[in-house]
């Protein structure tokens, strides 16, 4: 959660130093309502005090000695800066943990395609193995048919010359 905090507010700041380095104009000039104010993106409008400050580019959050943050707006005056935070925040967090799901799932199935590739090729080789069998048991039949056809017994072969003894 930490990290989206930091992203986000880490692009705050570096758009908000940009800014403030090409604006002449100061906020505090700006002090009749909060749309004027929030229209300069180097500029922060503070309800308690109603009055446009220029936003502390130095601090990542505003001290709450300037304006407290669930008063302060900054970009929209619609939108409080406590829960613009909290909700980029939450959505990094959200995206983080997607990442690794994301990330567990395909080496998950990773492994599961080896294992789905292993079973074809055993059952594969199944089939090659019972197909062998079942030619092997109709030549045997074919060959005892023949066997009976001429009257030759399965037996061993010496087995007529023990009889003829």
């Amino acid at each position: 959660m930490n990290l989206g905090i930091s992203i986000s507010l880490f692009l705050l700041v570096c758009g908000l130093s940009w800014t403030l380095a090409q604006n002449d104009m100061t906020c505090e000039s700006k002090n009749e309502t909060c749309d004027q104010c929030v229209s300069n993106v180097s500029c922060l409008w503070c309800i308690s005090t109603k009055s446009c400050l220029t936003y502390p580019y130095k601090y990542m959050l505003p001290p709450h000695s300037l304006c407290p943050l669930n008063d302060a707006r900054w970009g929209q005056c619609t939108i409080n800066f406590q829960i613009l935070i909290i909700t980029l925040s939450v959505l990094g967090a959200i995206i983080i943990i997607a990442f690794f799901i994301c990330l567990f799932h395909c080496c998950k199935c990773e492994n599961c395609g080896n294992s789905i590739q292993e079973r074809k090729m055993q059952r594969k080789a199944d089939k090659r193995t019972n197909a062998q069998e079942q030619r092997r048991s109709e030549m045997m039949a074919r060959h005892d048919e023949i066997r009976q056809k001429y009257g030759l017994s399965r037996g061993s072969a010496y087995a007529k010359f023990d009889n003829s003894a």
